[in-house]
């Protein structure tokens, strides 16, 4: 880094092994497998390349459904994250290796010993991606099936975490004895401390519970903030909260998801855009996506025509995006303001509202407005959500990644070898054992 570039904050990068649903053009020219390891390898391989922090992977511990119908337009589910990342540690060196497990439907004694592991194989580069289910629909997989309120998920979310670190810290030199609201554990561990200390923790979420729980244990936020002035309230906002539980403005990095579509001109890039919204939400996704919102059945209606003059029917319907007539009635307001605001149809609409951020134009003009968000404030850095698997990063990493580093913003060799390094994430002290509570 040259004298000029001193003092200028880092872009951290990420790279999101798209999901199952119409965030990847499945139907494009050369679209890969879900199931092959070959696609997740060589997505993870270019990551690599490009000296990103980590690698993640979403979970969905069941298919989509709505009204008793699966999405026949999905693609039909993918490997366990965690299975998949630890065949990726055998193939890769230092890139950082994050999966999605489940605080609602898991137990903590397991996960912890899964991630651990993962931890210990790979050297120190394992993450975990913090969620919670919102619906009994998922939890009719498991045993205890059944659907737990907002609050509910939010605190055993805390102390599943809360336990898992308590295991960490235990190792196998002391038995660990927990008694709380949801979770009963007294045994020793099986693994040593891991060597990052602790896995790293994500989280997603934009309600006061989520900013909250993302200061008091998180240490990368994921969010859809990716402009400018929503960026630099959210991150306000989150770290301003951290003082409160002995943390600094370092201990946690706020990384949005995004998209990126290049060109050798804007106008290039801007029809590659709209050609691969084209193809990630058919006719048919929309809407089916919006029947999810209006809970009744839409199938009598053009995409390409307005909105339907009908309220929403609660309770009709299993979508992800719902679980409460609140929710239901807030979302389909959102998306019928937008829609009379902009005149646009079903389609449009749904396009527009479940976009990402998204970076378009050519590798020089995308570079700039990245570092410009992370020197303003607004993010710490990005995580990139290609639209075609599994060469979807291949051009940034080639085009974008080397602009980055001219302008002094990025690394040009991994300094360090775990994940916590690479983010400049303090390794946390052991703590110390603790009476059952």
């Amino acid at each position: 880094m040259t004298a000029a570039h001193r003092g200028r904050r880092p872009v951290h990068l990420a790279a999101h092994f798209p999901g199952v649903d119409s965030t990847t053009a499945w139907a494009g020219p050369r679209p890969g497998s879900q199931i092959d390891f070959a696609s997740f390898e060589h997505l993870a391989r270019t990551a690599e390349r490009g000296l990103f922090d980590f690698f993640f992977l979403a979970e969905g511990p069941r298919p989509r459904e709505h009204q008793g119908r699966i999405h026949d337009l999905d693609v039909a589910g993918r490997p366990e994250s965690l299975t998949v990342l630890d065949a990726l540690a055998a193939v890769t060196d230092r890139l950082g290796l994050a999966a999605t497990v489940d605080t609602t439907v898991n137990e903590p004694y397991e996960t912890a010993r899964r991630l651990a592991s993962l931890d210990h194989l790979s050297e120190g580069r394992a993450a975990w991606n913090v969620v919670t289910s919102s619906d009994a629909f998922t939890g009719e997989n498991f045993r205890r099936g059944g659907y737990l309120d907002r609050a509910d998920r939010s605190t055993r979310a805390a102390e599943f975490v809360s336990v898992a670190r308590e295991l960490w810290d235990a190792g196998t030199e002391r038995p660990v004895r927990h008694a709380g609201r949801h979770f009963t554990v007294a045994g020793r561990f099986t693994l040593p401390r891991p060597p990052q200390g602790h896995p790293v923790v994500i989280q997603a979420g934009d309600s006061d519970e989520d900013r909250e729980f993302a200061a008091c244990a998180a240490d990368v936020v994921l969010t859809r903030h990716g402009t400018l002035e929503a960026g630099r309230i959210f991150s306000a906002d989150v770290k301003a909260r951290l003082a409160a539980y002995g943390r600094t403005a370092d201990d946690l990095k706020i990384m949005p998801g995004v998209t990126v579509v290049l060109g050798d001109t804007a106008a290039e890039a801007q029809e590659k855009a709209a050609e691969i919204r084209r193809r990630q939400l058919s006719p048919q996704d929309a809407l089916l996506a919006l029947e999810q919102v209006r809970g009744t059945d839409l199938s009598a209606y053009d995409p390409d025509g307005p909105l339907p003059g009908i309220d929403p029917v609660a309770g009709s319907g299993r979508s992800a995006r719902c679980t409460h007539r609140g929710d239901v009635l807030a979302l389909a307001a959102r998306w019928r303001a937008l829609s009379e605001a902009k005149g646009l149809s079903i389609r449009q609409t749904v396009v527009e509202a479940s976009s990402r951020r998204s970076f378009v134009g050519t590798p020089d003009a995308v570079a700039a407005e990245l570092d410009a968000l992370v020197q303003g404030g607004a993010a710490d850095g990005f995580v990139l959500v290609p639209q075609q698997t599994p060469g979807g990063l291949d051009a940034f990493v080639d085009r974008v990644v080397p602009l980055l580093q001219e302008r002094g913003v990025y690394r040009t060799a991994y300094e360090g070898t775990t994940l916590r390094s690479h983010l400049g994430l303090r390794t946390p002290r052991p703590r110390p054992e603790r009476a059952p509570v």
